[in-house]
């Protein structure tokens, strides 16, 4: 057969994983059906289903499958300063799965591999906080240290993705996000 329904050779849940990026990127998660994914990957109407359940199932893989690039894109990074750019970057990048990660009211978030995915990006950002100075309550520093800097990398992604950042911030997120961090964490 060679048409584009009935038979689809290759990795089949990447195509579709890939598709649903696409797809939240065009109209947000809550627009995504399974029904609109097997068109855009000209397959069944039932393969989505097959391979993921559920629309909870879909983006519980595409929130895993974010978590795991997220920890790839952070494991080459030292400081940081850079690993806060990364983190912007992959944001900016990854949008969709940057947009489903962080809305567990959306999948499975008690899923032992997305736990497992985030744990592994999560721990990235935390060895990054060990180089700040101890500040009052050192025992627990490390834990509000690196809530501080996610919320501030994340609260700027978050931003810029949504437009909401004045023109002044420019338009490479990379930089503007150097700038902001470097600020907030390099002494002055």
């Amino acid at each position: 057969m060679t048409g584009t329904r009935g038979y689809h050779h290759g990795d089949l849940r990447r195509v579709l994983l890939a598709a649903a990026a696409v797809a939240i990127e065009e109209s947000g998660p809550a627009a995504l059906s399974l029904r609109d994914l097997a068109r855009r990957a000209g397959v069944s109407h039932a393969a989505p289903a097959h391979h993921f359940g559920d629309k909870p199932g879909l983006l519980t893989a595409l929130a895993v499958e974010g978590f795991n690039l997220l920890a790839q894109d952070l494991s080459g990074v030292e400081g940081l300063l850079e690993m806060g750019v990364a983190y912007v970057d992959f944001a900016v990048r990854r949008r969709a799965h940057f947009e489903v990660m962080f809305r567990p009211d959306l999948y499975r978030a008690d899923a032992p591999e997305l736990v497992a995915a985030r744990k592994r990006s999560r721990a990235f950002l935390r060895s990054a906080v060990v180089d700040l100075p101890s500040g009052p309550g050192a025992a627990d520093s490390a834990t509000r240290d690196t809530l501080a800097a996610w919320s501030i990398v994340h609260g700027f992604a978050t931003l810029w993705n949504a437009g909401a950042l004045p023109d002044e911030a420019g338009k490479d997120p990379r930089e503007a996000a150097r700038t902001v961090i470097r600020r907030l964490f390099e002494p002055c």
